[in-house]
């Protein structure tokens, strides 16, 4: 059996997906002014000149501690309910591409992301991908996250899942791809026999250009329900209810008008 990992940040989506949730956590309440503005320059900085890994993962590291107290189910909530609108824009036309390349040669999907699993897991499942490996918060008995990591999907931590999960699911490393961005993943790369550069950053371009593994430059974002069939079922049954609630009221204001 043979299986596609893939990174998420710059690879494939447009942003950082953490960034991309700020404004529904601003509106949320779980973030005040301050703490947007900085996320919202982190995002300007990660867009316009590359992703300094020091920095991100000092500003993943800062949003977990940030989280401590909240609920890790109203997280999981806001990340889902919000997925249309945040990231389905920004998702690359390429990508999906060559998520459909893969699928169709019956590889295994895999989104391998340091972001935590509360966001990677529901866009694994709207990408119809199979597998989410993912940062993992520590939360107390009520629910509520800590502040701290049980597991922290980054580097050297990326590969090691990966081959945990080949042990797991019998997946020939050697006949596998991987996707990524990131000088950071060069174990997840290493790990598999058909390394692919993404919108590499200039450490992992010049690393690609020594083990001339490919170079893959995605520069268009699609909005994803013009590739992937989304079940808004939920958008239909909000618009009924309300059709019902507020005829219901017209009829109640008509008969009373009468009486």
């Amino acid at each position: 059996m043979e299986a596609a990992f893939f990174d998420l940040d710059k690879t494939i989506i447009a942003r950082a997906s953490m960034a991309a949730y700020v404004p529904a956590l601003r509106r949320a309440g779980y973030l005040n002014a301050p703490m947007a503005a900085r996320a919202a320059w982190g995002q300007l900085l990660f867009r316009f000149f590359g992703a300094d890994e020091d920095r991100m993962d000092k500003a993943r590291r800062t949003a977990l501690k940030l989280a401590a107290g909240w609920e890790q189910d109203g997280l999981r909530r806001l990340a889902r309910d919000h997925l249309t609108e945040l990231i389905e824009p920004i998702v690359y036309d390429e990508a999906l591409d060559l998520l459909e390349h893969h699928r169709s040669e019956g590889r295994i999907l895999v989104l391998v992301s340091a972001a935590p699993i509360e966001i990677v897991e529901p866009m694994a499942n709207h990408l119809q991908m199979q597998k989410a490996i993912a940062t993992t918060p520590l939360t107390d008995v009520n629910g509520c996250y800590t502040g701290e990591v049980d597991y922290y999907a980054h580097g050297p931590d990326k590969a090691e899942a990966i081959r945990k999960l080949a042990e797991e699911e019998g997946i020939d490393l050697d006949s596998s791809w991987a996707y990524s961005d990131s000088a950071t993943d060069l174990p997840m790369l290493e790990s598999v026999g058909h390394p692919v550069t993404v919108n590499p950053d200039r450490e992992l371009r010049l690393q690609a250009a020594r083990r001339e593994w490919p170079i893959l430059e995605f520069e268009n974002p699609v909005a994803l329900g013009d590739r992937i069939p989304i079940d808004r079922n939920w958008i239909v049954a909000t618009v009924i209810t309300f059709a019902v609630f507020f005829g219901a009221v017209s009829m109640i204001r008509r008969v009373r008008s009468r009486a």
